[in-house]
Formats: C-alpha cells, sequence, structure tokens
C-alpha cells in the first residue's frame, strides 16, 4: 500500500500543485488549506508524512502537528516557512520536534520529493500510473484563428527582458506600447499559415525525456475565477517546471514555466498573432500585414521572416516585439474572471528560443493593476475591511516594484484602519488606491484582518 501524505498550506494553488507532484510518482496525497481541518483528517486517516505550513490562518503549523501526532505517533514531520527560517516560531518548532525538517519558501519541488521519499519510501514495485497529459479541449491549435471582440486596450512598459540561445539574458528597451482593441470585422492576416503563428523564430524538438522523470504529470483543473494570482506564485514557491492552460468558450491560451518563471505564452486569438500584434501596437498598419500574410501564406514562410525582409521589422527588433507579444498574452489572462484551467507539468518551455525574463511577483501586481475592472476590484477590496501585512508573504517587498506613494502608505496597511480610510489617507484617486490594495492582496503581501 502507497504511504499517505498530508500537505497543509493556505494557498490552496499550491496544495494542487504538490498533490500532483506526489501522486505522480504512487503517493496517496490528502490537502487542506487550514489547520483545523488537517487535525481531524490526519487523526482519520493513515497519513505517514506531513507537510505543513508553519503560519496557517487559524493556527500553527506545529499545532497541527502536535493535533495528529496524538493519533499517528510515527508521523513524519516537514515544516514549510517563508520568512521564519532560524527565528522563533522555527526555533520553538525544533524544540517540540528535533526530528523534524525544514523547507523554505520558494523550494525546489524535486528534491521536496526526494525527501519525502526517504521518509516515506515507496513499494517496491509500485503500479505504474500512464502520464496524464492535458485534456484535449484545452490545446492550443495555431491554425486556428478565433477572433474576441471584447477584449481590452493593454498598455506595456517600454522595457523587457528575455534569453535567447545559450542562456544569453537581454534587457531591451523602447518606447511604451498600447496594444489597441482588436479590429472588429476582418481580422488582418486573419487565417495564416500554422507556421505563421505565435512564434517568431524556429522550434528545435524537445529533448528526450529523463528516464527518472515522468514526461507529464498528473493534471490538475479548476475554475479560474480569482486564481490566477495564486498559481502563478504556486510555480514560483515550487520552482516547477510545466503548463497553465486556461480556456474561455473557444478562446485557449497557454502559459508556460521553467523552474518557477513565466518564459513564454501561447494563444489562439486572433488578435494575439505577432502580425496583429504588431498592428495592435502601431507598428505595421493593417494593408501592410494582408500583403505580408498573402506572402507568408504562399512561401510558406514566418510572418517575422517576410516584415524583415519587406523593411517593415528591423531584425534587431522582432526579439523585443515577440517578448512584448508574449507578455502581452499572459497579461491578457488577468482579465479572465471565468474560465477553466488546467496544471500540467511538462517541460515543453524548454524547446522555446526567445524566452521571458520577468519576476513573477511584478508579473501579478502589473496585471491586476491594469486588467482588473473596477467593479472586480471593488469586490476585493471592500470599504469595511481591514488589511494587514502577511504573516508569511510568498513574496518579499524588496522584490516588488512600488511607485514612491505605494511605499509611503504600504507603512499603514497595518490592520487598524479600514479601507475607507486608507482611501482618504492615501490621497490618490480610489481606483488607483483599490488597484494597488487589491494587486497585494494578489500577492499574499496583504491579508484580510479577521474581526
Amino acid at each position: 500500500m502507497a504511504p499517505t501524505i498530508l500537505v497543509v498550506d493556505d494557498n490552496k494553488e499550491l496544495v494542487a500543485l504538490l498533490t500532483s507532484l506526489f501522486e505522480e510518482v504512487g503517493y496517496t496525497v490528502i490537502g487542506a488549506s487550514k489547520g483545523r481541518p488537517a487535525v481531524e483528517v490526519g487523526k482519520a486517516e493513515p497519513v505517514d508524512v506531513a507537510l505543513i505550513d508553519m503560519l496557517l490562518p487559524d493556527m500553527m503549523g506545529y499545532h497541527v502537528a502536535e493535533g495528529v501526532l496524538g493519533a499517528r505517533p510515527n508521523l513524519k514531520l516537514i515544516f514549510m516557512t517563508g520568512v521564519f527560517k532560524g527565528a522563533r516560531h522555527a526555533k520553538e518548532a525544533l524544540e517540540r520536534f528535533p526530528g523534524a525538517l525544514f523547507v523554505e519558501k520558494p523550494f525546489d519541488a524535486k528534491k521536496l520529493r526526494e525527501t519525502v521519499m526517504g521518509l516515506a519510501p515507496l513499494p517496491s514495485s509500485p503500479v505504474p500510473q500512464a502520464p496524464a497529459a492535458a485534456p484535449a479541449e484545452f490545446d492550443v491549435e495555431l491554425d486556428i484563428d478565433v477572433e474576441d471582440e471584447e477584449q481590452d486596450a493593454m498598455e506595456l512598459t517600454g522595457r523587457i527582458k528575455v534569453t535567447g540561445g545559450g542562456n544569453i539574458t537581454a534587457e531591451l528597451s523602447g518606447a511604451a506600447l498600447t496594444a489597441g482593441k482588436p479590429l472588429k470585422g476582418a481580422v488582418p492576416g486573419a487565417r495564416p499559415s500554422s507556421t505563421s503563428g505565435v512564434h517568431a523564430m524556429p522550434v528545435p524538438p524537445p529533448p528526450p525525456p529523463d528516464a527518472t522523470e515522468p514526461s507529464a504529470r498528473a493534471a490538475r483543473t479548476g475554475e479560474l475565477k480569482d486564481s490566477l494570482p495564486g498559481l502563478i506564485t504556486a510555480f514560483y514557491l515550487s520552482r516547477e517546471t510545466g503548463e497553465l492552460s486556461c480556456k474561455k468558450g473557444k478562446v485557449k491560451k497557454v502559459v508556460y514555466f521553467e523552474e518557477g518563471q513565466p518564459v513564454f505564452a501561447l494563444s489562439n486569438l486572433a488578435a494575439d498573432r505577432f502580425g496583429q500584434f504588431l498592428v495592435r501596437v502601431g507598428k505595421i498598419k493593417p494593408d501592410q500585414l494582408d500583403d505580408v500574410a498573402v506572402v507568408a501564406q504562399q512561401t510558406g514562410r514566418r510572418t517575422g521572416d517576410v516584415l524583415v525582409e519587406r523593411g517593415l521589422l528591423k531584425d534587431t527588433e522582432r526579439l523585443y516585439y515577440v517578448g512584448q507579444q508574449v507578455k502581452s498574452i499572459i497579461y491578457s489572462l488577468f482579465g479572465w474572471e471565468e474560465g477553466q484551467f488546467v496544471l500540467t507539468f511538462r517541460e515543453k518551455a524548454r524547446a522555446e528560443s526567445i524566452k521571458l525574463d520577468v519576476f513573477p511577483g511584478n508579473l501579478i501586481i502589473r496585471g491586476i493593476k491594469k486588467l482588473y475592472k473596477p467593479e472586480r476590484i471593488a469586490r476585493l477590496v471592500r470599504p469595511e475591511e481591514r488589511l494587514m501585512p502577511s504573516p508569511q508573504p510568498p513574496y518579499q517587498l524588496n522584490e516588488i516594484e512600488l511607485e514612491k506613494w505605494e511605499a509611503t502608505l504600504l507603512p499603514r496597511l497595518d490592520g487598524t484602519r479600514t479601507n475607507a480610510e486608507i482611501l482618504v489617507l492615501a490621497g490618490r484617486p480610489e481606483h488607483q488606491v483599490k488597484a494597488f490594495l487589491a494587486a497585494l492582496l494578489g500577492l499574499e503581501v496583504l491579508v484580510k484582518r479577521e474581526t
């Protein structure tokens, strides 16, 4: 019988990710996002290893451990901690549980799995599990373009970091861009050949899979709603490699992660194609794209290659605009309040020739501030609520890019003032302040104080 792992963390998306991590190799996994339910299930089920976050919304992690140990004296303990390694809470836990292990976030998911396998070895001949691929309905077919007239205009900063061949990182600068709304009616170049899609460079075949690693791990699905920031953070905290596929109606988009970093994206939305993106940011005109699309389809070449040949795009500019295009696809997902997602742990991203180099925390804060609609922000940031610093934030403040007024306001978010009072105190437009508060909630840097 396979050992059972109890995973307890208030980030539900991280619990889902870790569940997949252990289930893929044959463990039975039970997840919980609060301490009290974790204690109850730990007493009722034959738990062998407990992976517990140090600080939970309703109790300390070592209180959970004590509750479960009463029924499971041979329980192996691993505590997860974000900011308290070596601090009072960690010291107290070590004194109570001398044999416990600590994992500091962000952690290496593969090393964590190896640690668990050392504490609770799997049966010598486990039943092999076929790797689960993403459901077929989530696959992005680039030869199928979907028109979506509801896509909003988007502001993009003129600075972008990308990595290319040989792991060379470059920081490229240009004018700030505004990706306008897609044209209504016929979309220029809406039916290009499959070779003129979102990629701007040839994509080499993926490397052969490691015989010791599954080629694709168990998929986890759910409703998107407001979970995108938590999903991005879950990849970051576990330093996982894989993909986040999102589907809303006929529109499908996929974000690829490598060791916790979002590095690439694909979309079947016509307006997200490279040529249409260049039209939206004003780099080329619709009639120019029409001409280029015809040549690209007739010759089986990429749109970007034809644009460079005709002098409409410099070869040195292509890297910059592809990076911006990928970034815009990722940002656009923050505007989705409906839809489904699936997590799949594959290594497709390693084959991409161009990769983003963007810190997930800054991606989240900008995505929420720019793409969340006012009514959505109002639902998340209510006037009567009080916000306070998270006891265990996944991102440190020195990692987050804040405006001067935001950095000045932050110390006052200590739980003593309502959001209505903070709005008055900030002296800024209401929508700016609310968007900032919603972004910090999405980052889990702030939490709502329980009354």
